[in-house]
């Protein structure tokens, strides 16, 4: 990775502070909804990316559209873990707290350690605000807050103070509050600066007055910092040059991964790419993206709802195209008679599911792992469908590749899990070169390839690949290529309407071989050190999971990790790997699905660790559970 440190704004100042280097930083930015936190995180985050640390991101924002102002359930935060090393996750503790109201602050101080530094908007502190949220005295005055080193700044009236000179209202003038605060942690951890300038007069450039507004309000924040003596201390943590193998690295979430994994297996398969979809959180950012690659062939078809939407795509595929509905939970729900129906025609689909809580509309900005079962077995009758899931944002992108390499090659629909904290989170993402890509294309059937009694050439629809089981994919309009489609069963080879109970059997049987047939990597397991004890994970555990491992590693514990990619069909010697192990202990962000199927079909005592609060499992509790269960005798 390539860098530039740039000298931030102020030529030759002084360099009469104190400058601590750490080896890493967790900062949280918390405010109301309206407070700008996620633009405030994510132009911190880009910054970071860009001086080279290696980072790991947590939007956490509320479900409603707007919440009340100044409330908790209006709280909206960002949290950034960035290193001079590899790390995993958004960390388990914020080192610094941003808290632009009461609100925000009474919402994250559970999760802040003793000792941590806490920059607070003192301007928001007064009765009504506090009151909102049960604050019966200030805490900034009442004592609660001794545990920790605390920076009172007023930062409404700094941000209208140094926007005088604009002439904006002070509504206005407060709206840039954020621009300030991310100029104040922007010195104190000698971000680079250039970039956000940029990015807000390329935002603003409609608003010129706005844009040099807001660049006045961040530097304003960043001299306040190099000027005030209550930041006696500023901070550096070194480009983590050692993390990352040589190449070009750019940040991203999992969302635009998956947008990019999709469009790159497009092309790679040399088909269309179509989208047919219905908005839904957390998973509309992969609408957005796609509707803006015209250019690549792409087509996104806003449906009227979740039904229209996947048929659409079910048609598109029918025509010849690589096609792609995503959803969340309660829309797979809607979906599921036309994933039936895909798995009936055997053609190629692709299903995305970004995880959030539920049942029914739940929790929607908020991440959960409870779909798993309902992408197994949520169809009427035997309709089994390969089910992938990435690990990291940055593994979106593999993800979708490997899923279009599974639709492509058996005439398949495939679900696709990702979940929400995926779809929102960022980390460095290494861009491969297309010489790195497979190879997907496809051969559609050209002509005749059956010939019946009589000497006669014709072509039959279910007529399979000896090896893969996939049946010829036909192209509507192609001559002599003319063939049933319906919901209804079909007849082995010739496709025609058949109630048979005997062909009923077989099919049913030919589309589950099919399915475990499909043929994925053998499952890597990571254990140096001959444990007795067996972690096994999926999607988006991975990160927290391996940071706990890597702490028990180091006080001297053995523990073995092993984490699944495919979870229809299984890898084919995941049994083997099972059994060498006492113990196999699986969290979710579930009840227990994975540790269900692995249960009933391994039969192995495996014991289950669950979390279900709509927050990602964080790596000290994990630690802590899979130390426990290994010590048991």
């Amino acid at each position: 990775m390539s860098v530039v440190y740039n000298v931030p704004l102020v030529e030759a100042v002084t360099r009469h502070k104190e400058i601590r280097r750490l080896d890493r930083v967790i900062i949280r930015f918390a405010g109301d909804s309206g407070d700008g936190m996620q633009l405030t995180g994510d132009r911190f985050t880009s910054e970071t990316a860009s001086f080279g640390n290696d980072l790991s991101t947590l939007p956490n924002f509320p479900a409603e559209i707007r919440a009340p102002a100044g409330t908790l359930p209006g709280v909206s935060s960002f949290q950034l873990h960035f290193a001079d090393h590899d790390i995993l996750t958004p960390g388990d503790a914020p080192n610094v707290l941003v808290a632009m109201n009461p609100a925000a602050l009474k919402a994250n101080i559970g999760d802040v350690p003793r000792g941590a530094e806490i920059i607070v908007n003192t301007d928001e502190f007064t009765k009504r605000p506090m009151a909102k949220v049960g604050y019966a005295t200030s805490p900034l005055e009442d004592g609660s807050l001794q545990a920790y080193s605390v920076h009172p700044v007023p930062l409404t009236t700094l941000t209208i103070e140094a926007l005088k000179e604009f002439g904006l209202s002070r509504k206005e003038a407060e709206r840039s509050k954020n621009m300030f605060a991310l100029g104040l942690l922007s010195w104190m951890y000698h971000r680079p600066t250039e970039g956000t300038e940029a990015f807000l007069r390329a935002k603003f450039a409609k608003k010129p007055q706005i844009a040099e507004a807001n660049v006045a309000a961040f530097r304003a924040g960043w001299n306040f910092g190099e000027t005030t003596e209550d930041f006696a201390v500023s901070y550096e943590v070194a480009p983590a040059s050692q993390a990352f193998p040589a190449g070009t690295y750019r940040n991203i979430s999992g969302n635009l991964a998956l947008s990019y994994g999709l469009i790159a297996a497009s092309r790679q398969a040399d088909l269309p790419l179509y989208l047919g979809s219905y908005p839904i959180t957390p998973a509309s950012d992969i609408l957005h993206e796609l509707s803006r690659h015209k250019n690549f062939g792409v087509r996104t078809f806003q449906a009227e709802d979740e039904i229209a939407g996947i048929g659409a795509a079910l048609g598109a595929a029918f025509g010849g195209s690589l096609a792609v509905t995503t959803t969340s939970g309660p829309g797979v729900a809607l979906k599921s008679e036309t994933i039936g129906l895909a798995v009936s025609l055997e053609l190629p689909l692709l299903v995305i599911d970004i995880q959030r809580g539920g049942p029914s509309t739940g929790l929607p900005t908020k991440t959960e792992q409870a779909d798993l079962l309902q992408a197994m077995y949520g169809r009427n009758g035997e309709a089994p469908v390969p089910v992938v899931a990435p690990r990291t944002p940055a593994d979106c992108f593999d993800a979708a590749l490997d899923a279009a390499r599974i639709a492509l090659t058996y005439r398949t629909p495939v679900f696709l899990l990702s979940d929400g904290y995926l779809a929102n989170g960022s980390e460095p993402w290494k861009i491969p070169e297309a010489g790195e890509l497979p190879d997907l294309r496809v051969r559609f059937a050209t002509g005749p390839n059956h010939e019946l009694a009589d000497g006669t050439a014709v072509f039959w629809p279910y007529k399979r690949d000896p090896h893969t089981l996939a049946r010829p994919w036909a192209v509507p309009g192609t001559p002599g290529l003319e063939h049933r489609i319906g919901g209804i069963e079909k007849q082995d080879g010739s496709g025609n309407i058949s109630y048979d109970p005997a062909n009923h059997d077989l099919m049913v049987r030919t589309r589950q071989a099919k399915i475990d047939g499909i043929e994925v990597p053998d499952l890597e397991v990571d254990d140096p050190d001959q444990a007795r004890t067996l972690v096994l994970g999926w999607g988006s555990t991975y990160g927290p999971i391996t940071t706990a491992v890597r702490r028990l590693r180091a006080a001297g514990q053995p523990i073995a990790q092993a984490h699944l990619r495919n979870l229809n069909p299984f890898p084919k010697n995941l049994g083997e790997v099972l059994s060498r192990y006492r113990r196999v202990v699986i969290p979710e962000m579930n009840l227990g699905q994975l540790a269900t199927l692995i249960r009933a079909r391994y039969l192995v005592d495996a014991h289950s660790y669950n979390q279900v609060n709509g927050m990602p499992f964080k790596a000290e509790q994990l630690a802590t559970i899979l130390r426990e269960v290994s010590d048991e005798k």
